[in-house]
């Protein structure tokens, strides 16, 4: 389990770190692209022609159907969607501590429990000392749960971090103002998978801060790559140990931030989500 040097305990722990993307000035690619000068009437009209008959050409071959011939040889292949697509498998219905638990012992199960896992502990939760060791006891194999029970408690009773992040001494939120503290998985990846053991990658963002008039810390936005490797315990899988780090971190789209009031709204009616693959 590791943070970065210097770092208080991020979105995996209710991390504090804020993400902030400047596009470049001047306008033109964000990736770095230079801005081209403008150019005729005809010579755009030519490109729009060209880009409509290559959109065309593009929809009638991907409609094409019925032809095996092509590829024969193997040319023209697709990527495969094994890694993205649903695995037909029901949601698991089982929960232990309030968190979908019974996951199969395959990889899909154990992407499955991944997501969970890292739904729960970045979630709001972990700042309240019972809901805390209930996930913990949950999430992680018995033989580790102790010892990161005790890591965490450190971690999310310290006074200065729950100052820093605008929290009363008991980790509560100040007197009208909601705490937001939310793990929205975007992707999982299986990196190596036994029947005992496995190694997820969980790609996901995170909502986190304080909504409210007067708040100094404001809910925000961040991106975590997170590898969790588990252990198949007592039929279930069981976090082992993780390592985060940061991104990937997509380019900021140029919207206006919403309202307190509309934040703390969609926190209260918008609930989370059981994952399965």
């Amino acid at each position: 389990m590791s943070f970065g040097d210097g770092q208080e305990p991020s979105d995996g722990f209710g991390g504090t770190g804020h993400t902030r993307t400047r596009l470049p000035e001047g306008g033109g690619d964000v990736y770095g692209g230079a801005r081209r000068g403008g150019r005729s009437s005809s010579r755009s009209l030519i490109t729009v022609v060209g880009v409509i008959v290559l959109l065309i050409a593009a929809i009638a071959f991907a409609n094409r159907g019925g032809d095996d011939s092509s590829s024969a040889d193997g040319a023209g292949a697709q990527p495969e969607t094994a890694s993205t697509a649903a695995s037909g498998q029901k949601p698991v219905r089982a929960k232990t501590g309030g968190i979908p638990s019974g996951f199969a012992q395959d990889e899909e199960g154990a992407q499955s429990a991944a997501a969970n896992y890292s739904v729960a502990l970045g979630s709001a939760d972990m700042f309240n000392a019972a809901r805390r060791q209930e996930i913990v006891n949950t999430v992680y194999a018995p033989d580790v749960a102790a010892a990161r029970q005790a890591d965490l408690d450190s971690a999310y009773s310290s006074e200065s971090f729950l100052s820093n992040i605008g929290l009363n001494k008991d980790g509560a939120a100040p007197q009208g103002q909601t705490f937001v503290s939310r793990v929205v998985p975007v992707g999982t990846k299986v990196t190596s998978f036994s029947a005992s053991d496995a190694k997820v990658e969980v790609w996901y963002t995170s909502l986190f801060g304080l909504s409210g008039e007067g708040s100094t810390n404001p809910v925000s936005e961040s991106w975590y790559t997170t590898t969790y490797e588990l252990k198949w315990v007592d039929n279930d899988w069981k976090v082992a140990d993780f390592q985060q780090k940061d991104g990937p971190v997509p380019v900021g789209r140029d919207q206006r931030a919403s309202t307190a009031d509309d934040m703390t709204k969609a926190v209260e009616e918008y609930g989370g989500f059981t994952y399965a693959r």
